[in-house]
């Protein structure tokens, strides 16, 4: 007893004597601000800080908005998520979104933080994705024709994606530019195209009349400007005993490694010269027919589109297996142009949904940045998430079709947790709230019968002006009211997750940055929308 007495009164002077000296202005410990850096290293963001020469772990906040000073705290609506750590430094990822401001303090028992917060530091300027030198922001050409290997009169002209570009500027050329790393046209050019809307271009080189030319291409934004710079020209070499191969190139960008095929998977490629619409073919075993024109025998479905370079599988590809897909362009005669595209194929494995699933409409389907579809995981925020989850969005959904499909689209996977996001189209396009509210009520309720967690999202804002602008469609003029209504019904589920509070701006509406047609957040709105997830997995699984 003796013992235990003198343990615990040691215990006591030893806190005592700890509160003393944090707070003495003497050892001046209660003025101590940590002096933040960042360093890039390997695809990694590293902060680091000196260290308190004092017993101290530290916190690091991520904010959606810089702090006011270093003295106060801010509120849950301003800080995206937190860490701790013992250590003086701390690496961010890119999964993280740029339009961050980060900060660090010292923590103690008695004092959180000890002294003040440090200066923050802003991750656009430290990624350098506004700071860096402009020249580097360009394309890069991964299609090649050298002497050795000339291309016919249509080569396929590919290059790598710029994140964000709605479309591309191609420049062809008699020479090497005189100026590159420009964003101003070149006095050596032959013809300009801006109609194109991958990072590919079927070219037609039956005009001219040499056999060597150049060609570079920049990316745009969705009011024309540039978005980089061009690229370094490439030099083409034309053989015109070359017979054209013709056929689209195929173009998803999955990453079956680490995500789930959705369940409305999008099939993406590159057009093909002379084509005014495209046919998909889906089936259940490899074609027989290898770049032919004719449908394959082990087709069970197809679907047709008119000048896009994606198309949207509108059935939902729930039995598991292999699958299998291609692609042909059709002329305005409705004939063939060329044959078939190489096969791609994919796998529905419906066990890796058995722990989390996403449901909602085109902002959990996937896409963004007006010309990207699912097919770019880039802009799905599944990507940005630190557990499995497989994709049970549909564009186009409302509350209505989400609970409709429900029985048939959510139940053969018999997911742990649901994440819901759904209610958007309904309410822009001027449904009730109460209507909204009593669809989300009966998924909820589906989801606790079949034993399965609903965690419901909150809406984010959209902007009106630029929905309009992007697809030329009005939005009800109490959307905000109605928004608000439906939010504050998931506020107050059980499980939900807060997301609206870091995507309005002064006006409560969707940023630019973060949505380029005002309603599908593009991949810094993706890469957000995953971290806050992340930020509160824990609690809402707990």
């Amino acid at each position: 007893m003796y013992i235990l007495k003198r343990i615990i009164l040691i215990t006591l002077l030893t806190l005592a004597m700890s509160y003393i000296l944090e707070g003495s202005e003497a050892v001046g410990l209660n003025s101590f601000k940590p002096s933040l850096e960042v360093n890039y290293a390997t695809n990694e963001y590293i902060l680091s800080w000196p260290r308190l020469p004092y017993l101290a772990y530290y916190k690091i906040e991520a904010l959606n908005t810089p702090p006011i000073d270093d003295h106060k705290d801010v509120d849950d609506s301003q800080r995206i998520v937190s860490y701790h750590t013992w250590k003086n430094q701390f690496s961010i990822d890119e999964h993280f979104p740029f339009h961050t401001y980060w900060r660090v303090s010292a923590q103690t028992l008695f004092h959180k933080p000890l002294g003040k917060y440090s200066n923050h530091i802003s991750l656009t300027e430290a990624s350098g994705r506004t700071a860096e030198e402009f020249d580097k922001v360009k394309p890069m050409p991964t299609s090649s024709y050298p002497v050795n290997a000339p291309a016919s009169l249509r080569p396929m002209l590919t290059w790598t994606l710029v994140p964000n570009a709605v479309y591309y500027e191609l420049e062809f050329l008699t020479m090497l530019p005189e100026n590159p790393n420009d964003v101003l046209p070149s006095e050596n050019q032959l013809r300009l195209t801006r109609e194109v809307f991958t990072n590919g271009y079927n070219a037609d080189f039956s005009w001219y009349e040499g056999n060597r030319i150049f060609w570079r291409v920049r990316a745009l934004n969705y009011k024309g400007n540039p978005l980089g710079v061009f690229s370094n020209a490439t030099e083409i070499w034309i053989d015109r005993n070359i017979n054209p191969v013709v056929k689209p190139l195929i173009n998803n960008h999955y990453k079956p490694a680490t995500l789930p095929t959705p369940l409305y998977p999008a099939y993406a490629w590159i057009p093909v010269f002379g084509a005014v619409s495209y046919e998909v073919e889906l089936t259940n075993q490899p074609p027989e027919n290898p770049g032919g024109i004719e449908a394959s025998n082990h087709r069970i479905w197809s679907k047709t589109v008119t000048g896009l370079n994606d198309c949207y599988d509108d059935q939902p590809r729930i039995v598991p297996g292999k699958y299998y897909w291609r692609v042909r362009g059709i002329d305005a005669g409705g004939n063939p142009v060329g044959g078939y595209s190489d096969t791609a194929e994919f796998t529905v494995d419906l066990t890796r949904g058995q722990y989390c699933a996403t449901f909602g409409d085109s902002i959990t389907h996937g896409g963004g940045a007006i010309s990207y579809s699912p097919a770019d995981t880039d802009y799905s925020y599944q990507t940005y998430l630190h557990f499995p989850a497989v994709n049970l969005g549909k564009s186009g959904d409302t509350s209505e079709t989400m609970l409709a499909r429900f029985d048939h689209d959510v139940l053969p996977f018999k997911p742990k947790y649901l994440i819901i996001l759904g209610g958007t189209n309904s309410l822009r396009g001027g449904v009730p709230s109460a209507q909204v509210i009593s669809e989300l009520a009966a998924i909820r309720d589906k989801c606790l019968i079949n034993g399965i967690r609903p965690i419901f999202l909150t809406l984010p804002p959209i902007n009106p002006a630029a929905i309009d602008a992007a697809f030329n469609e009005e939005t009800v003029s109490n959307w905000r009211e109605e928004f608000d209504a439906v939010n504050n019904f998931i506020r107050q589920q059980r499980y939900f997750i807060d997301l609206e509070p870091h995507f309005v701006d002064s006006n409560r509406e969707l940023p630019d940055h973060f949505a380029t047609d005002g309603l599908h957040p593009d991949i810094e709105g993706k890469k957000l929308m995953g971290q806050i997830i992340n930020a509160h997995w824990t609690r809402v699984v707990r």
